[in-house]
């Protein structure tokens, strides 16, 4: 199956002044983000995306502006089920003042039970339901149109992302919050008929070895062919 690449967006004016943003309009990337998707663009050089795929939020746009400016073949397909969460009440609100709100606790250490405030607010089973829909069809979708080799993209937030991980790795939503993820980190799964794979998680260096690999004869890689796991750890052969 193919390898998404999930990007989360540069540091935004939100993130350097500890605001919780969630759905606020004109919040955009401040000068470290703005560099942080160019070095982006050329991290991902080596990479053969077919499709890119974002949440609707400028800051997320903003990120991937200097790829697509690279590779004038790709277009920005837009899904709202890959947007923040919807914070409710507590959008706009500085993280310091939140931090002090009961809620809080839950959301650190029992997030399955959190509903954010207000009429607007969702639950992160919410989130974590419609992110994961998301990329599951968005794959399927590159798979057939693409082929099983294929490498798409998905520009996020970092909650989505967090929750998209727990899901691959079979983890309780409860357990999403040791999962970190900075920003314009790229995490990369590959999910197949078996279980997904987690490939990388946060990172922020050079992403060649991410690049599609030919792929192995039955019993060559793993047990069974190429969606098995590799027993003692993968080889790094191409």
């Amino acid at each position: 199956m193919p390898t998404l690449l999930l990007v989360r967006h540069g540091r935004s004016t939100a993130n350097s002044s500890g605001i919780l943003a969630g759905w606020s309009p004109g919040v955009a990337l401040d000068e470290h983000g703005e560099q942080q998707a160019k070095a982006l663009a050329e991290r991902l050089a080596g990479l053969p995306v077919a499709t890119v795929v974002s949440s609707p939020l400028d800051r997320c746009r903003q990120t991937l502006a200097p790829l697509l400016t690279a590779r004038p073949e790709l277009t920005m397909r837009l899904d709202e089920r890959l947007g923040e969460c919807r914070y409710g009440d507590w959008t706009g609100r500085p993280l310091a003042e939140l931090a002090k709100e009961p809620l809080w606790a839950t959301v650190q250490a029992q997030p399955s039970a959190a509903t954010f405030p207000g009429p607007e607010g969702e639950s992160l089973r919410e989130l974590s339901r419609r992110a994961v829909e998301s990329v599951r069809e968005w794959d399927a979708e590159v798979a057939r149109e693409h082929g099983p080799d294929a490498v798409w993209l998905a520009c996020s937030h970092g909650d989505v992302i967090k929750a998209i991980v727990a899901d691959a790795l079979g983890l309780h939503l409860d357990l999403f919050q040791r999962i970190s993820v900075e920003p314009a980190s790229v995490t990369a799964l590959r999910y197949t008929a078996t279980r997904p794979y987690l490939l990388r998680l946060g990172d922020t260096g050079e992403l060649g070895g991410l690049a599609p690999r030919p792929r192995p004869a039955e019993g060559e890689d793993g047990a069974g062919g190429g969606d098995d796991a590799v027993v003692g750890g993968d080889t790094g052969t191409r």
